[in-house]
């Protein structure tokens, strides 16, 4: 499988492919199906099938080097950004594959889109800028107008629960804030294309507990209005926030359910012993 298109053909956007709304309504919001990730001839993610439900919250854990972030990349098509990287299997989105003939990556990560551990804000812009750039994945047809921007810069902030403290530095530039607030602007510049699935990889790992406490409540607020799934070294934290749980070793996927179930009662002695702090 490859996310790259013949020359001369058409790029179809993903939304292209979704159909009714009854007809999505009883699918995944996104599955995977024998999911093969591979760096050159290594293969670092083995197999791996699992669907996610529309507005919950999912964990992946496991010890480093296990797959996680890889896995999370395969989500959206940025593993294939690695050169060298290819996925096999499928991953549909809606129903439909993300990594078909023909899909636009970009299209793609308009609807599941990413953070990654590091805050990424663009240091040569502003507060505003940043968000602002999330407009530029998607169609022309359907960006703001430039007088609708700021409404809509406004409503990303908010919903990335920065607003009320940004609103007066707007443009400034985005390196000025602080850690904590830079990966909510991320959020917020992930937050502007309106992506039904949002991937976080590792997003407090690098912050103070502060800032992580405002992340974590920052996606409990979130999960009514997009799916939302995040790689976390942290099983307090994947306990906390976490509708459901899995938990990757080696590349597979070991065991996937309940994050309630998975924490009190796994069903594979590797996850207990993982769990319990026996390895990791």
């Amino acid at each position: 499988m490859s996310g790259a298109t013949d020359a001369g053909e058409r790029e179809i956007p993903i939304d292209v492919l979704t159909s009714t709304d009854a007809r999505l309504a009883s699918l995944p919001c996104l599955a995977a199906e024998s999911v093969d990730a591979y760096f050159g001839a290594n293969r670092v993610v083995r197999d791996v099938s699992f669907q996610l439900r529309a507005g919950e919250v999912t964990a992946i854990i496991g010890p480093s080097g296990c797959g996680k972030s890889t896995l999370l990349r395969c989500l959206n098509r940025m593993h294939e950004t690695v050169p060298g990287a290819r996925v096999e299997g499928e991953v549909r989105f809606e129903g439909s594959d993300i990594y078909g003939r023909g899909v636009s990556a970009i299209s793609v990560r308009r609807h599941i889109g990413m953070v990654f551990q590091r805050p990424t804000p663009f240091p040569t812009m502003s507060i505003r800028d940043n968000v602002a750039a999330g407009f530029k994945v998607m169609p022309r047809n359907e960006r703001p107008s430039r007088v609708d921007r700021e409404a809509f810069v406004e409503h990303a902030l908010r919903r990335a629960g920065l607003w009320d403290e940004v609103k007066d530095r707007l443009h400034e530039s985005a390196v000025a804030l602080s850690g904590g607030q830079q990966q909510r602007l991320c959020i917020a510049r992930a937050l502007a294309t309106s992506p039904s699935v949002l991937l976080l990889d590792e997003p407090t790992a690098s912050l103070d507990p502060l800032s992580t406490q405002r992340v974590e409540e920052l996606v409990y607020e979130l999960r009514d209005q997009v799916t939302i799934i995040i790689v976390t070294h942290n099983m307090q934290q994947a306990g906390r926030i976490s509708d459901r749980t899995a938990f990757m070793l080696a590349g597979e996927l070991i065991e996937y359910g309940s994050t309630n179930a998975m924490f009190t009662t796994p069903s594979d002695p590797r996850t207990e012993a993982y769990i319990t702090g026996r390895f990791g």
